[in-house]
């Protein structure tokens, strides 16, 4: 079902590092990517990607995760992330970055699922400093970092708890490193006529 799918899409920040990828399982992600929506059919995104250890360490150095838990270091060392997918906005097919935000997070969601489906996982990471990013991976002057998606094999617990209203929504974990999701009820999401 097209909902568990949805479910088991989760934002992991724990790995099996034992598991590699090929180049060909990334560019299955970014070809499910390309048949998404695309704001005016504009299609701006360029992918950069990584599956060599040597090159995924790299990326994984420039990423910050878990701003919700400062006092964390996720991922744990030896659970990091065997993949990422460097999203690039080509500014001479689109300039303004703002315009196509949501057509990043269409792309990032359409490549999730397809990994939550072969039963893996991965995280959104917004945290990283573009320019940082860019001169690290010799990216061309018109290919500007837009969003991160790091890839593996989930070596984690997540739970998601549904809340009442009101509740706090803050991701938490327990001494057990169980990793808890809030999410707010079906019924008080909806605006009511």
């Amino acid at each position: 079902m097209f909902k568990d799918i949805v479910k088991a899409s989760r934002s992991y920040r724990g790995y099996d590092e034992s598991y590699h990828f090929s180049r060909e399982e990334l560019e299955d992600f970014v070809d499910c990517a390309r048949f998404a929506p695309s704001s005016v059919n504009a299609q701006p995104f360029r992918y950069y990607l990584a599956w060599e250890k040597e090159e995924v360490d790299r990326i994984q150095k420039l990423t910050n995760w878990a701003r919700a838990l400062p006092q964390m270091q996720l991922p744990h060392p030896g659970m990091c992330p065997t993949g990422f997918i460097v999203i690039c906005q080509d500014l001479n097919l689109g300039a303004s970055i703002p315009r196509y935000q949501k057509d990043v997070g269409i792309v990032a969601q359409t490549m999730l699922l397809a990994a939550a489906e072969k039963g893996l996982g991965g995280c959104m990471i917004g945290n990283y400093n573009a320019d940082s990013v860019k001169k690290e991976l010799h990216l061309a002057e018109n290919l500007a970092p837009v969003l991160i998606v790091a890839f593996g094999k989930p070596a984690e617990k997540i739970v998601i708890k549904e809340i009442e209203e009101g509740e706090n929504i803050a991701y938490y974990r327990d001494e057990n490193d169980v990793h808890y999701v809030p999410k707010r009820k079906l019924e008080d999401i909806i605006i009511k006529k």
